[in-house]
């Protein structure tokens, strides 16, 4: 196994001259209308091998793929919420090289939606660190999972009194509470986009992942939950000989996008197995780039 200084010196990036398809007319313009950032998740695999870590991550993204927006994802320094040093630390490596912390995204800390509701009050509290760690490090966001057992309605009625507590939490940082399309009930987007609708709430709003629509159209969802977006999760997985992603029709979901009036930042997370981690990474900022 490579160290991690191995790693981030020889990191290849194979893909850097795939040939691309010209960019549509419809999104040429002067000013570009969306920045792009890197979802940490993108590079799971090396992470998890050990082979970078979390702290690391604001440099990779801007020395390695010229990427300077980064979005966390609260796993990969899970006992590091409340640690000042760390975050600290964290915070200047990102400014030493001119990154923007966009938003953490957090797994693991309890069903916002739990039909047990001492567990539901304890996965809000639980949530509380990560809002006041995105507080700190500058971030705009931090990104939730809408889950729970029983009926569509009941469960969103939970998630509704939960995100509506965490926004109220987040509105004195200044900190968005929002939800991504992330499996279950919370891929329906008509059924996330109503619940965001009766939470009412500036600072509570969705993360559209483009590919995470299973029982549900994609380009239907995106549209449904667009009106509420904080901010887009870019999910490729694998490409064509011009750059396409093979499932997705980029150039529709983006013009979705446009026409939502959105302008913010734009995620990549690359989950595809053929390319690499780094060459999924600069595939998708590659494809993305066609449109801004």
């Amino acid at each position: 196994m490579n160290s991690r200084r191995d790693f981030l010196r020889t990191l290849g990036l194979a893909t850097a001259g795939m040939a691309l398809a010209p960019t549509m007319d419809l999104f040429a313009g002067k000013k570009k209308w969306f920045e792009i950032s890197l979802a940490e998740w993108s590079l799971h695999k090396t992470l998890y091998k050990g082979d970078l870590k979390n702290i690391d991550f604001p440099e990779l993204a801007a020395k390695k793929f010229g990427i300077y927006g980064v979005e966390y994802v609260n796993s990969f320094f899970k006992d590091k919420a409340k640690d000042m040093t760390y975050l600290k630390d964290l915070n200047n490596r990102a400014k030493e090289n001119g990154v923007r912390n966009v938003m953490i995204m957090v797994d693991g800390e309890g069903e916002l939606g739990n039909a047990d509701e001492a567990k539901r009050k304890q996965a809000v509290e639980n949530h509380y660190q990560w809002i006041d760690a995105a507080n700190f490090l500058g971030c705009s966001s931090i990104r939730v999972n809408a889950a729970g057992q029983g009926t569509p309605v009941e469960v969103q009625k939970r998630v509704v009194q939960s995100l509506t507590t965490l926004a109220d939490y987040g509105k004195k940082g200044k900190i968005n509470v929002i939800v991504e399309n992330h499996g279950g009930i919370s891929s329906h987007g008509d059924w996330l986009a109503e619940t965001l609708k009766m939470v009412g709430m500036k600072n509570c709003g969705s993360l559209p992942d483009l590919g995470n629509f299973y029982e549900y159209d994609r380009y239907q969802g995106v549209e449904d939950l667009m009106p509420y977006a904080k901010g887009v999760s870019a999910k490729t997985h694998d490409f064509d000989a011009q750059g396409n992603e093979t499932k997705i029709d980029y150039v529709r979901m983006m013009q979705i996008v446009k026409n939502a009036g959105f302008k913010g930042y734009v995620g990549i997370e690359y989950e595809g197995s053929k390319l690499s981690e780094a060459d999924g990474i600069m595939a998708t900022k590659k494809l993305l780039e066609r449109f801004q």
